[in-house]
């Protein structure tokens, strides 16, 4: 049965303003009954007569993928690194089979026949009195003083009866547990002793000393303390932080890494395919005989953490697991599509077997499996998602309906998911829903990073999807950054995905998790190094969200906030991203004729400033030349901010490197500007950004590519809100940047069991917002409401020392069928109000 989530607190995700260097006063404190006269600056009417949409249990989730080392080093609770010695160059330039391995006397990593398994290639070969020690990860090997920990070693004896293995865990001030000793009898067996700590570290040190010839392979030490104290778990805390949020929903193993690399499979007689696609059969069984991979974000998975683990763990926080398979179509970047039949028909009997062994009977041949893994019962899997970021919709969605519709032949109760690429819009976007809707797809999986302004721009984002076409899952979103600011954006953007539950029916921030010391993308929701973790403003934020949520939407408004916009003003710039490009005949004309710029270069560039110290800016042969083809956003400047209604013109040519050109224009400064992108992203796209603060968000995008050597003419035309964008003289696209960036949204929905209201208010201004809250005339209502707010800085952050986004409770008295409150500058409010 799924767990229902209306426990507990409200989400007021607030940031109080600061007022001579200190908090704002708590909402209970700074609201009450106002007078008939007190002025308002928001009206905010809930018909608590009506119901809207139904929210289902399992509206919000969590997406988890191995980025950032959320698995090894990570959730999975294995404290050695590199433990099978299987790290390799085509993981990491930087990694050899020792790597996070001391070695003294003679030791030596062989790859023959006498390897422990077939699929586990590589072992340690060391002589008498020989060690080898492990450094763990981050800092060290943690251990924390009264615990225990449980050691394994698979070793062979060399051509000795007995080899006897001291085993020891230290730091640089001594012994952190007292040695043990083993002793290796013939072929492989696995040895196991247990540790108990004398001393707290994070800095400790696994060694392994040899008495005899011997080889090892799989050296291990894992907490007991692990997750529902399950062997081959999961690192405690962060377990529990997931479980915490109360998900609905756990999205599995990816992300990029899902449908990246090559789409073969290990080979008995041949070996395995280092970077191969991530395959499910790869990740079960005994854990020494699971295949480690290539990992797509440059390092090594050792599978430890696989799908049994997976669904195990939706299992323990009761969330429906979500899995993701390829679809033979990489996405990425990568984009290439498979023209092996049997390739795909292969990978499409794994996702039959997969669908098998997460379901199936113990008498079947996949359900065994799962049984024999300690778990008979099925796991009750509802939802499978195929593919992931395609940006060949045509290719994937021709593979995607071959997975479907062999799917739904033997398994019709299983929800198949789609998906529409990697943005929030755009060709690649609109042909995938296309496609989508034609096929009467069931749900659709959207994906999309943007800027905090995105955000607060778009909470009516799904007001117009067609309310008989697919559904919505919202896979993937972050607002760029784990500011409380950020946290504030999604806030207000989460108000319309509860507002349009009927069409948004699952929605996952991402990514999960990130491990301090090896960060390949940000921002993060929960953070951690090898012995601490901590909640992001984000984290908190989805929290409340998630522990809040309701069954049905109650239908409300609520007024606007007046706000003004002008034209888009701003100077103009030129910059390249990873490439050498040159620009010549630069001119900026006003809208009634008047030549604001013009740069021809024959008297250098003193008409232009350099934005920051990347990049080698230099005037050759009468041109403005960027050569450096490594440096990213070299921007270079020119001109008034004032500058309204104007064209610019730019001739640009690459030279050599990744990408193309770029071409900016209302540039305030670094953070704040547009610049029409031509050829980026590796040269497969082109796209107009507008950066707020630092963050983007694409307004217009097609797939336009950029010719090496070839001169380009660019013009841009800004006329009010109103850009044009020329290529060559022919018309490439426009937009209008005229949507309001609300900062004040709201959504009420109602939990049944409690019988309470729960009004959600985000209030994203550094103003408080006095606001009249109507219930409806006669509404019978308990005068006390419980509060939860979030409050802090907009700039404040969690970090692994302080945590100044943290939610606080309070009670507020002074509810009636009409009553006024103040929600507090920068916040996001929940009250939860009993009714009759």
């Amino acid at each position: 049965m799924a767990r229902r989530r209306w426990k507990l607190g409200l989400t007021v995700g607030a940031l109080g303003s600061l007022l001579a260097g200190t908090l704002a006063a708590s909402p209970g404190a700074a609201a009450g009954p106002a007078a008939p006269d007190e002025p308002v600056d928001y009206t905010l009417d809930v018909d608590t007569a009506r119901t809207g949409a139904k929210i289902d249990d399992s509206m919000y989730g969590v997406f988890y993928e191995d980025i950032n080392r959320a698995a090894d080093g990570g959730l999975y609770a294995e404290l050695v690194q590199n433990r099978s010695f299987e790290y390799s160059t085509d993981d990491n330039k930087a990694y050899t089979p020792l790597t996070s391995w001391d070695t003294s006397g003679a030791a030596r990593v062989r790859n023959d026949d006498g390897r422990l398994h077939t699929r586990n290639r590589n072992y340690l070969s060391l002589d008498a009195g020989s060690a080898v020690t492990n450094s763990g990860y981050n800092t060290g090997i943690a251990v924390t003083k009264g615990k225990r920990y449980d050691f394994s070693v698979w070793a062979r004896t060399g051509g000795v009866a007995r080899a006897p293995l001291t085993i020891g865990i230290r730091d640089s001030a001594g012994e952190l547990a007292a040695a043990h000793r083993v002793t290796a009898r013939g072929g492989w067996a696995k040895y196991k002793v247990s540790f108990t700590a004398t001393r707290t570290s994070a800095t400790g040190r696994l060694t392994v000393t040899a008495g005899a010839a011997v080889a090892l392979d799989e050296i291990s030490l894992f907490p007991r303390d692990t997750y529902k104290g399950r062997e081959n778990g999961l690192r405690k805390d962060l377990a529990e932080k997931i479980a915490d949020l109360h998900p609905g929903f756990l999205r599995f193993p990816g992300g990029c890494l899902v449908n990246t690399g090559s789409h073969e499979a290990y080979d008995e007689k041949s070996g395995w395919q280092r970077k191969r696609s991530y395959q499910w059969k790869d990740t079960i069984g005994p854990v020494e005989q699971r295949a480690t991979n290539s990992n797509f974000w440059g390092y090594n998975q050792s599978y430890g953490l696989g799908y049994y683990e997976y669904f195990q763990f939706a299992e323990d926080t009761g969330a429906m697991p979500l899995p993701v398979v390829p679809a033979l179509v990489t996405g990425c970047g990568q984009n290439k599509a498979t023209d092996d039949d049997a390739l795909l028909k292969r990978h499409i009997q794994d996702t039959l077997d997969l669908i098998e062994f997460a379901n199936g009977p113990v008498t079947s041949e996949w359900g065994k499996k799962r049984a024999a893994m300690g778990h008979p019962k099925p796991f009750r899997l509802t939802h499978l998602a195929v593919g992931n970021e395609e940006n060949l919709p045509h290719e994937y969605f021709a593979r995607f309906k071959q997975f479907r519709a062999a799917i739904e032949a033997e398994y019709p109760d299983i929800t198949v998911v789609s998906n529409s690429g990697p943005d929030d819009s755009g060709a690649i976007f609109d042909t995938a829903w296309k496609l989508n809707r034609e096929a009467n797809v069931d749900m659709v999986d959207e994906h999309y990073y943007n800027s905090p302004q995105w955000f607060l721009e778009n909470n009516d984002r799904y007001d117009s999807y067609d309310r008989k076409g697919p559904k919505v899952f919202l896979g993937e979103y972050a607002s760029q950054g784990n500011k409380f600011s950020n946290a504030l954006s999604e806030a207000a953007f989460m108000t319309g995905l509860e507002r349009n539950a009927d069409i948004v029916k699952l929605a996952s921030y991402a990514p999960l998790l990130a491990n301090e010391d090896y960060v390949q993308w940000k921002p993060n929701m929960i953070w951690f190094d090898n012995d601490q973790s901590w909640g992001s403003a984000n984290y908190e934020t989805q929290k409340l969200f998630m522990r809040n949520v309701g069954d049905e939407v109650v239908p409300s408004t609520a007024s606007g906030t007046p706000a003004g916009s002008g034209p888009i003003t701003g100077a103009v710039g030129l910059s390249t991203w990873a490439t050498s490009a040159v620009y010549d005949d630069v001119k900026v004309t006003s809208a009634d004729g008047r030549t604001l710029l013009a740069d021809d270069f024959s008297a250098g560039d003193s008409q232009w400033k350099k934005a920051s110290d990347k990049g080698s800016w230099a005037v050759r042969d009468g041109a403005y030349v960027q050569s450096d083809e490594a440096a990213e956003n070299t921007l270079v400047t020119a001109g008034d901010k004032g500058w309204q209604n104007y064209d610019l013109n730019v001739k640009a040519t690459k030279k050599a490197g990744k990408e193309g050109f770029m071409v900016a224009f209302g540039v305030k400064d670094t953070g704040n500007h547009y610049w029409w992108n031509v050829g980026g992203w590796n040269n497969t796209q082109s796209a107009v950004e507008k950066t707020t603060d630092g963050a983007k968000q694409t307004m217009v995008q097609d797939n336009t590519t950029v010719e090496t050597g070839r001169s380009y003419d660019l013009r841009v035309e800004v006329r009010g809100r109103q850009v044009t964008l020329f290529l060559d003289g022919k018309k490439w696209g426009s937009f209008t940047d005229d949507k309001p960036a609300e900062p004040f949204r709201q959504v009420v929905t109602r939990d049944k069991a409690t019988g309470e209201l729960i009004v959600k208010v985000v209030n994203a201004q550094g103003t408080p917002a006095r606001t009249r809250v109507g219930l409806g005339d006669g509404a019978k209502v308990a005068s006390k409401a419980r509060v939860t707010t979030l409050t802090a800085d907009p700039a404040a952050e969690n970090t692994k020392g302080a945590r100044p986004v943290a939610p606080r409770t309070s009670t507020f008295d002074g509810v009636d069928d009409r009553f006024s409150y103040t929600f507090p500058a920068n916040s996001v409010t929940f009250l939860r109000i009993r009714t009759e």
